[in-house]
């Protein structure tokens, strides 16, 4: 474990100038918008390794002037790529705040200035570019194993910490060793959290302990908490993310299935077949949504995405280059671009689809 004191400077001043140029949002932070995906392409210029080793997480920065991307690795490193910067540097920037596996990278659409990193190694550190550095947020004695903020709070994080834990943390405090409210909810790591669009009070979380859970923060007691809804599969569950609207929640776990709920109060349930399982050489797929409700994008053992229609609940279309030459796992569809889709591979490369 890395000393929890030093802070990861960041030195290069056309990284800082870049972020700060880029326009906060001033109204909704993302779009519904139907896309052609059959229509989405690779140009070989929109290919980079960003980052040695295995990409472990990768996000946009929400905002649509850019489409700069933050990205982490299995080695504890963030790199960052401007994928539309056409300098000899190819605009790629990478630094190491971290000591192990990058489990998280938050970046609010209102604080784009501020991008936080979670680790294995149980910092969560924060990029602040008007300071230039990494500095540390939080530092727990177990693991972090995700990290997400609310679209209308930049200052509040939620963190799936330990072994079923999920804590809050207002990132402007100025202890880094406590969280102020902690609840109890898995009985092993929680993989993935998310907070519904249209009403923030409900966050999904997916766990190692076979299930997907819905809750409603309102309701949440520290003993005892009760889910609104419990998705239940057998096997772990790598993911569970509601759709734009927030009418639906997919999953997906390693019991090749991809779950999706819906209905008024999340009763209707049904399991679409998909081959998720993977090594432990390469990181989980995890399905993702795109711009509406209509489709669940995930990687698949061919090398490449799986579009999988929630109307027909079976594979829809499969996006394929032969550049991509690793299993694709880890994706992010930008939040104000419909039709741009960056995926990544254990091999450490990015690749932005568009229109």
């Amino acid at each position: 474990m890395s000393d929890s004191s030093t802070s990861c400077l960041v030195d290069d001043k056309k990284l800082l100038r870049n972020i700060m140029a880029i326009k906060s949002n001033e109204g909704c932070c993302t779009v519904n918008h139907c896309v052609d995906v059959k229509a989405m392409k690779l140009d070989e210029r929109n290919i980079a390794r960003v980052l040695p080793g295995r990409i472990t997480e990768v996000k946009f920065f929400p905002a649509g002037d850019t489409r700069m991307l933050a990205v982490g690795n299995n080695c504890g490193n963030v790199g960052f790529w401007n994928n539309i910067d056409s300098d000899e540097d190819n605009g790629i920037y990478v630094y190491h705040p971290h000591s192990g596996l990058i489990s998280g990278i938050s970046i609010h659409p209102y604080s784009l200035s501020k991008v936080i990193s979670s680790c294995y190694d149980g910092y969560i550190r924060l990029l602040d570019v008007e300071k230039e550095s990494f500095g540390l947020a939080y530092s727990s004695e177990y693991p972090i194993f995700s990290i997400c903020r609310a679209n209308d709070n930049m200052n509040s994080l939620f963190i799936g910490e330990g072994y079923g834990s999920v804590g809050s943390l207002d990132i402007r405090s100025s202890s880094v060793n406590n969280s102020s409210m902690s609840w109890s909810l898995h009985q092993e790591q929680i993989y993935t959290i998310d907070f519904n669009s249209q009403n923030t009070n409900l966050m999904a979380t997916s766990s190692k302990d076979d299930t997907a859970c819905i809750w409603d923060l309102r309701k949440l007691h520290h003993l005892h908490p009760q889910s609104l809804k419990t998705v239940t599969h057998k096997g772990p569950v790598n993911s569970a993310y509601f759709s734009p609207s927030g009418n639906l929640l997919a999953t997906t776990s390693e019991d090749d299935n991809i779950g999706l709920v819906s209905g008024t109060n999340y009763d209707v349930e049904s399991m679409i077949y998909h081959s998720n399982y993977t090594s432990r050489f390469i990181s989980s797929f995890r399905g993702i949504w795109g711009w509406d409700d209509s489709y669940i994008m995930v990687g698949n053992k061919k090398k490449g995405v799986d579009i999988i229609s929630t109307e027909k609940k079976q594979l829809y279309y499969t996006l394929a280059n032969r550049e991509i030459n690793a299993i694709p796992c880890r994706f992010d569809a930008h939040p104000m671009l419909p039709g741009v889709l960056a995926i990544s591979t254990a091999g450490g490369r990015v690749f932005v689809w568009d229109i």
